[in-house]
């Protein structure tokens, strides 16, 4: 199947460009934002719309200052060294899910303390809200014909443009499915039946990594790392602490709740 030709730019008036990449953000923060909302009433947190609020804010800035970094150290640092201004270039793309993960965390930490709130209180709703920013932020990797994956000859293989003649994974969609859709209905059921406080937020953690480290053996490498330690990406090193410190945080959780 040959990419459909999708132009990356929704409309444009003058000088500004509104692109789909930009829209599919916008659209995971506000549905994320809906979503920590309704959460809340259902898990009967004592968090107002004006504290959630806050925390989207806090939540943006963590996404997008630690996914560029992220984005800049573990996949592309010798460019950026080289070419320090254009870290602040994150319309050009270039965002990393684990730097934007530790970016969150350390304004969790930062809004837990200001707010004098509980961290995995915090983070079991935060964590409710990522999935949809994972699917449409896969989605805006797949308009951009970004991130494909590996040649395949199934027939549902992709040419992408810029990938070559030969069809290649449509690895974007996967993770949308995987990282968006399942971890959605997971971490929803997980709330509807009132788990323990803590669980949530780690089995995201834990099955993320799990699913990324998957959707690694048919995504394509970044040129320009290849493949790492024993053949394996930089997305699956990555993925492997969140995988251990996802099961890490659950059994301690089931721990306490035994004793």
């Amino acid at each position: 199947m040959i990419f459909p030709q999708i132009d990356p730019v929704i409309f444009s008036i003058g000088p500004l460009a509104v692109r789909w990449y930009g829209m599919m953000y916008l659209l995971g923060f506000v549905g994320g934002y809906f979503m920590m909302c309704h959460v809340s009433r259902l898990r009967e947190m004592a968090i107002k719309k004006e504290v959630i609020s806050d925390l989207l804010f806090y939540a943006v800035l963590g996404v997008v200052i630690g996914g560029r970094l992220g984005y800049t150290l573990f996949y592309n640092s010798g460019y950026y060294l080289s070419h320090p201004l254009e870290i602040l270039y994150v319309w050009e793309g270039g965002m990393s899910f684990h730097g934007g993960l530790l970016g969150v965390l350390t304004v969790l930490l930062i809004f837990c303390r200001r707010c004098s709130l509980a961290l995995l209180l915090v983070a079991d709703l935060a964590v409710s809200a990522v999935p949809i920013g994972l699917w449409f932020g896969r989605i805006g990797n797949f308009i951009n014909a970004e991130l494909w994956g590996r040649v395949t000859e199934h027939p549902w293989g992709v040419i992408f443009p810029g990938g070559g003649s030969l069809p290649r994974h449509p690895s974007q969609l996967y993770e949308a499915v995987l990282e968006g859709l399942v971890l959605f209905i997971l971490i929803y059921l997980l709330h509807r039946f009132r788990v323990r406080r803590g669980i949530p937020a780690f089995c995201f953690v834990l099955f993320y990594g799990i699913f990324r480290f998957l959707i690694e053996f048919v995504r394509q490498p970044d040129a320009h790392l290849g493949f790492l330690w024993g053949g394996a990406t930089m997305g699956q090193l990555l993925s492997l602490p969140m995988i251990l410190f996802g099961l890490g945080g659950l059994l301690c959780v089931l721990r306490v709740n035994k004793s």
